[in-house]
């Protein structure tokens, strides 16, 4: 087991990370950027360094200083946490070369997972459905267009090879739309992934964006622990997610498809299969992403399982303390992400001082954050302040148990989305179950 772990985050990920390991008896080291010198991680932290300024690039994304603190505070291993780091192979390299544990999958799995087009192949070749897509990467409009005719035309979605988080991605849905919108992804993708490779899909109207977890340790086990509905989002980020979402025959097709897909990668760790679900329940495999997810709460409620602490004892060797025939999922969980932004101004960034903060508490009710009163918002980073979850017997009252959990959250000093979150949970038709990829824009904005 690991005697001393280094957190490669901030805000509340490093902060659920940290809790993880305290409960191991591990000791963590945490960085910060000088923006982040009085943020909770580093007070909860046994020992903590300073990796550069406020900006990500000479902090949290600074690789020679990450691994000059793991050296002179001497871990065993580095969790990445999510964001940053945690998807770049290089980095798990790297981390490997000098002598520490990553703890995550192997390099090698992180870079067949993060090119797109061929993690596609790999599930296509074990019978993962994946959507209808180009095989290889789309250099030319004229290309494009020979391959949108051999599928029966528009609308197709245009992708970055490396891409995610809805970077590089467009609808089309017109001939002439194509030339202007992939020069403009190109660049997109070559800005965000340092590649400018795309590819494209046919596109699904109206799917809904379901992911499956899965666990994996280092003795050829692996586990599905169900799946979490993630389809309320906006600009393909995610703001809302629960769990359980589809039927039982459903789910166990989609497992079973996850656990093929993760053995055919020689997947170890944590990591979430996500798919597109149709209206007449087909799925479609688009990406696997290995790396805790910023929902994976939702997961934790419904399966009583830790899954920070399940990726730390797999990247410790430890076999799963579990079986698939251990996993049940009960009761309805669902997670918002509350951030410091203006939803009455186009969602605009709010960064500044929490100068009063209570955060909602009882029964069934989990708030992950990194925020306290006097707490001052860096406009440095992401704008996530807090993950509310909630779990109870059913979904119903588990939406009644989020609006309760929200009306009870109170914060001075930032606007957040917290009335916009309540609008949602109150809308009939989320209420009602019928939400898609494009319900936020279409019924709420």
């Amino acid at each position: 087991m690991f005697k001393r772990v280094l957190v490669a985050n901030r805000g509340e990920i490093a902060v659920r990370i940290i809790y993880a390991l305290k409960e191991l008896g591990i000791e963590s080291v945490a960085i910060y950027s000088e923006a982040d010198r009085d943020s909770l991680h580093v007070a909860l932290a046994d020992y903590a360094v300073c990796v550069g300024p406020a900006d990500a690039r000479r902090s949290y994304l600074n690789i020679p200083q990450i691994l000059s603190a793991a050296q002179v505070t001497g871990v065993d291993a580095i969790h990445p946490g999510y964001g940053f780091l945690a998807e770049n192979p290089d980095f798990a390299r790297i981390v490997e070369e000098h002598g520490f544990v990553f703890i995550g999958p192997n390099p090698e799995t992180m870079e067949l997972a993060g090119d797109k087009l061929m993690a596609k192949r790999v599930m296509k070749e074990v019978g993962v459905p994946v959507v209808p897509g180009t095989e290889e990467a789309t250099e030319s409009p004229e290309q494009a267009l020979r391959w949108i005719e051999s599928v029966g035309g528009f609308p197709v979605i245009l992708k970055a090879r490396m891409g995610g988080g809805g970077r590089g991605m467009r609808i089309l849905r017109d001939p002439e739309e194509l030339a202007p919108a992939m020069s403009i992804a190109r660049m997109e993708a070559q800005s965000a992934f340092g590649d400018p490779g795309l590819y494209m899909e046919k596109y699904l109207e109206r799917p809904r964006h379901v992911e499956i977890q899965v666990a994996a340790d280092r003795h050829g086990h692996v586990v599905a622990l169900g799946e979490r509905e993630c389809s309320v989002q906006r600009r393909y980020q995610k703001l809302l997610e629960e769990s359980p979402a589809v039927d039982p025959d459903l789910r166990e097709r989609m497992q079973e498809a996850a656990v093929r897909g993760a053995r055919a990668l020689k997947y170890t760790s944590v990591g979430t299969f996500e798919f597109l679900v149709t209206p007449e329940g087909d799925f479609y495999f688009i990406e696997l992403n290995t790396r805790l997810q910023v929902e994976h709460p939702v997961t934790e409620f419904v399966t009583g399982i830790d899954l920070v602490r399940t990726q730390i004892l797999a990247a410790a060797g430890e076999p799963l303390p579990f079986r698939q025939e251990d996993i049940s999922l009960k009761g309805h969980a669902i997670e918002v992400r509350v951030n410091a932004e203006d939803p009455e101004n186009r969602f605009a960034p709010t960064p500044g001082r929490i100068e009063k903060l209570h955060l909602p508490g009882g029964p069934g009710v989990r708030v992950d954050s990194h925020i306290y009163q006097g707490y001052i918002v860096p406009p440095f980073y992401d704008s996530l302040l807090a993950k509310v979850i909630v779990h109870d017997e059913g979904r119903p009252q588990a939406i009644r148990r989020m609006i309760r959990a929200l009306e009870e959250f109170y914060i001075e000093g930032v606007k957040t989305t917290i009335p916009f979150h309540l609008k949602l949970l109150q809308h009939p038709a989320f209420q009602e179950g019928r939400v898609d990829v494009g319900f936020v824009e279409r019924e709420l904005l």
